[in-house]
């Protein structure tokens, strides 16, 4: 991934086969920042890994969240979140940021991920997302494009590991 053209050692997308999303995942490299005073990923920060790694299979989709709101007037917003932390991550580790689509509805979202490294499941989350209107946060529709992608995108909850 490139950051104004340069390549940004913090994290790399990837997405493996065609169709489906089962292995789409959004690499992190955790850096002091991220840390407590013991070296240990602070809760809060997993939050924003989890964010970028939607973030970044939105705009995978050509779907960024810039143009959504440009084009299409457009915010997704997080309306629910359930999270369960398994292991903690430590300063310098590589992580793994999975995404998995359960359910698509016209105006809202509910999406698995987890968080490993090197495949030890560290976290993890099952985020319902609402598609709201820019200018007046209020519920919408989303794109009829992007729902139609989405709905041919979505994961059997058995298939994704999450909340084993």
């Amino acid at each position: 991934m490139t950051v104004s053209g340069v390549a940004n050692p913090r994290s790399r997308t990837t997405a493996a086969g065609s169709g489906a999303e089962s292995a789409f995942s959004h690499s992190v490299r955790v850096y002091w920042e991220d840390t407590d005073a013991g070296g240990v990923v602070y809760h809060a920060q997993y939050l924003a890994f989890l964010e970028r790694a939607r973030t970044e299979w939105l705009r995978m989709r050509g779907y960024g969240q810039d143009h959504l709101r440009a084009t299409h007037g457009l915010v997704f917003v997080v309306r629910a979140m359930r999270i369960d932390f398994r292991a903690p991550a430590r300063l310098d580790d590589a992580l793994t940021v999975s995404v998995a689509l359960l359910e698509c509805r016209r105006a809202s979202l509910v999406i698995a991920q987890e968080i490993s490294r090197d495949q030890v499941l560290l976290l993890d989350a099952q985020v319902r997302v609402a598609a709201l209107d820019a200018d007046r946060f209020k519920p919408c529709a989303i794109p009829d494009a992007l729902y139609q992608e989405l709905q041919g995108s979505i994961q059997d909850q058995s298939c994704t590991g999450i909340f084993r």
